[in-house]
């Protein structure tokens, strides 16, 4: 259960968005000191919506063994919805930049300029839950697992699902410079590979849960 929920997080924490922040904030005047507020803002957001999510499935009776028809069929659901969303990214076509429109987004204002607050704000609003995190934590939700290993769980999914953020900041402690640098370079290529990734995400963690809910629904019967 842990290692299935751990896969999944591994591929929601791969946010080109993601890094491209803590590099931002790793490069500004306090990067200590914002880094952490970032990953503050980070960590309350996953962790927060991780126990809501969980709490949400589980009084479904979704864990309950007898439930094992309709836990899986909520795992197939959930991998066809990623695997929609895959076509979807596949066949769409780029955006052309407006020139006209030359005011940046919210985000990227409140990046512009590096403070705490906006820091945490910032790492609430870019690790709002997004598909794959939901997946992983429906892995553990209707696993018939103890308190103690669903706690242990939801933690391990938090920790790598925010793992584009405490990894440079522990980098960075380490080698500021170096990590700067690789950070620039890093980013620059997931920018440029962004919806490869993206669609290579939706897939694989689609087709584990295709794969996971029709296993669970055949095996049912």
């Amino acid at each position: 259960m842990i290692a299935q929920a751990a896969g999944l997080a591994l591929l929601a924490a791969l946010s080109p968005t993601a890094l491209l922040v803590a590099a931002v904030y790793l490069g500004s005047a306090r990067p200590r000191l914002i880094g952490l507020f970032y990953l503050t803002g980070a960590v309350v957001m996953s962790l927060v919506m991780g126990v809501i999510i969980l709490v949400a499935l589980r009084s479904s009776g979704l864990s309950v063994p007898a439930d094992r028809t309709p836990r899986y069929g909520v795992r197939l659901g959930l991998g066809i919805v990623l695997l929609a969303a895959g076509a979807f990214v596949a066949v769409r076509k780029p955006r052309p930049p407006d020139p006209t429109n030359k005011r940046p987004g919210l985000v990227s204002r409140m990046v512009a300029n590096p403070a705490p607050l906006s820091a945490f704000v910032v790492g609430l609003l870019v690790f709002a839950p997004g598909v794959t995190f939901l997946a992983a934590l429906q892995v553990i939700a209707t696993a018939n697992a103890s308190l103690d290993l669903t706690v242990v769980a939801v933690v391990v999914v938090v920790l790598i699902n925010v793992l584009l953020v405490w990894l440079p900041i522990v980098f960075h402690l380490v080698a500021p410079r170096a990590t700067e640098r690789r950070l620039v370079a890093f980013n620059g290529w997931l920018r440029a590979h962004a919806s490869r990734l993206l669609l290579a995400v939706l897939v694989v963690a689609g087709g584990i849960m295709v794969v996971n809910g029709v296993y669970g629904l055949v095996t049912a019967r």
